[in-house]
């Protein structure tokens, strides 16, 4: 590439997610002599190392002359240093684009084409608005099984794949989400491994909800860990409760969902390969998965979720992973607290056998337990739950869990919240129902999960008896702006809380 295609690198410092972007002012001479423009896709090499970026064209006192800023991803995949000299071209075309288009107008993928889209989205290949078409294009049950199953396959086959040498079987659960507080996860696997189970548990972070099951670990130990921190923590400790983003099990996936998290999209389709491929790729072949059903959950019908979990038994058939789905209650938040902190305080009262503990986060926990203790053992749900509450309630599942939390840089000690704000019932009677959804959207305009201690806690559930006056739930929020933000919600949408008539 001639000199005129060389340029100083300089890292601007700006925090584009995963997206690369570079940066190019104005009256660069590249800029006039290539045609470039904002939004143009650029190819950015360094010493053999070739990265496909987005233009952001700039005023020219942002830059110095001959200097090309990059974003802190494109910074940090070219591996630069300051003053290395860059080389700057046009991006080749991405063939697989034209597999998107086609799946765009409705018609149906090979497993050659999902395979190469799903390279080039790991490879950063595509840009965020292709990412989103092609998410988009596949949402409202628009792949069929043929198709979800190339998907799963070809996420696994562009991330890493875990072993667990001296472990024939692996152990997993996973819940599909919508609905808040569902903090099933660190209690599952504090009482399964405790029971033996080995569970080297990877868990991701919010896409649509106010808090991931790897958001809340967070606020509790260590999760950020590399595969050979997994492995020490699974030879001491018999389970792990990991962030799987470090780890790189589908990069692809991690990519879609930062845009599904931007789009407030989660398909169907989609959500069964992220899962099934990330089950795979760390090594899985035991999973138990639950799919709350609720009229403001994720899936709004006893048929729906039927549906799905055929789909998902079909997928982790051809995967080739024993899979168990279970259909459990979505029709109200689980636990009191909802954000990252607020539910960790439930899975430590649980843990820790609180008289105020929530009992339904209780129940839940030891109903996921007992599925997967029944799958190893294969002696009848009821056997299986008694064994699992006898772990929980003797203790035992908390000193796992403490184990756990140790092996991964020990327990931290939950913040509290800069602002907090009580809301009261506007009138008396039973409170009928909560709509999941819009409680979700509450909590997250108060901060969550970003701020982990934004969020808020119930103080009555479906079935209690509201009083005027009274607390109906406490908000919290980092900022007095969040905070208010948030209440103002509130007093567009009361509906949140169905209150009914009952004589008191």
């Amino acid at each position: 590439m001639p000199d005129l295609h060389i340029l100083t690198a300089l890292n601007m410092g700006i925090d584009t997610h995963d997206e690369p972007v570079v940066y190019m002012r104005e009256d660069c001479d590249i800029c006039r002599a290539e045609g470039f423009e904002s939004s143009s896709r650029l190819t950015v090499g360094y010493q053999g190392r070739r990265l496909i970026a987005t233009l952001n064209v700039v005023a020219p006192s942002v830059l110095p002359p001959g200097h090309i800023g990059l974003s802190r991803i494109a910074w940090r995949s070219l591996h630069l240093l300051d003053s290395d000299r860059v080389s700057v071209g046009h991006a080749p075309l991405v063939a697989s684009m034209s597999a998107v288009r086609k799946k765009l107008y409705g018609h149906r993928l090979d497993a050659v084409e999902i395979h190469a889209i799903i390279a080039d989205i790991s490879s950063y290949q595509y840009s965020d608005i292709e990412i989103a078409s092609f998410i988009s294009a596949c949402v409202g049950e628009r792949l069929s099984l043929v198709e979800i199953i190339s998907l799963t396959r070809a996420m696994v086959e562009c991330g890493e794949r875990l072993q667990w040498p001296g472990h024939e079987r692996i152990y997993d659960k996973h819940c599909i989400g919508g609905v808040p507080g569902n903090r099933t996860t660190p209690l599952v696997v504090a009482i399964a491994s405790a029971a033996g189970l080995v569970m080297p548990k990877t868990s991701s972070r919010a896409i649509t909800s106010p808090a991931g099951t790897a958001d809340t670990l967070e606020t509790l130990t260590r999760v950020d860990l590399s595969l050979a921190e997994m492995q020490q923590v699974v030879n001491q400790a018999g389970a792990c409760l990991a962030w799987g983003g470090r780890v790189n099990l589908s990069p692809a996936d991690d990519l879609m969902i930062r845009i599904e998290r931007a789009l407030d999209l989660d398909g169907e389709g989609q959500l069964i390969a992220s899962v099934i491929s990330k089950k795979v790729a760390a090594g899985s072949t035991h999973v138990l998965i639950d799919i709350p059903v609720g009229q403001t959950a994720k899936v709004r019908s006893q048929a729906d979720g039927e549906w799905l979990a055929e789909q998902f038994r079909e997928v982790g058939q051809a995967l080739g992973i024993e899979l168990r789905c279970l259909l459990t209650n979505g029709s109200q938040p689980v636990g009191r607290g909802i954000g990252p902190v607020e539910e960790a305080r439930d899975v430590l009262a649980v843990l820790r056998g609180n008289l105020q503990a929530p009992q339904d986060l209780r129940e839940r926990a030891l109903l996921l337990a007992a599925e997967l203790i029944d799958m190893a053992d294969g002696q009848g749900v009821a056997t299986a739950y008694r064994q699992a509450a006898e772990i929980l309630d003797s203790g035992r599942a908390w000193g796992q869990f403490q184990r756990i939390a140790e092996a991964q840089g020990g327990l931290k000690p939950l913040p509290q919240a800069s602002y907090q704000e009580t809301v009261n019932a506007c009138r008396s009677g039973i409170l009928q129902a909560i709509d999941n959804r819009r409680l979700a959207r509450l909590a997250k305009l108060a901060g969550a999960p970003g701020d982990t201690v934004a969020g808020l806690r119930l103080h009555l559930k479906v079935g209690d008896v509201a009083r005027a006056g009274a607390p109906l739930f406490t908000l919290f929020a980092e900022s007095p702006g969040e905070r208010d933000y948030a209440l103002d919600y509130y007093r567009n949408n009361r509906d949140i809380f169905t209150v009914g008539e009952a004589s008191l």
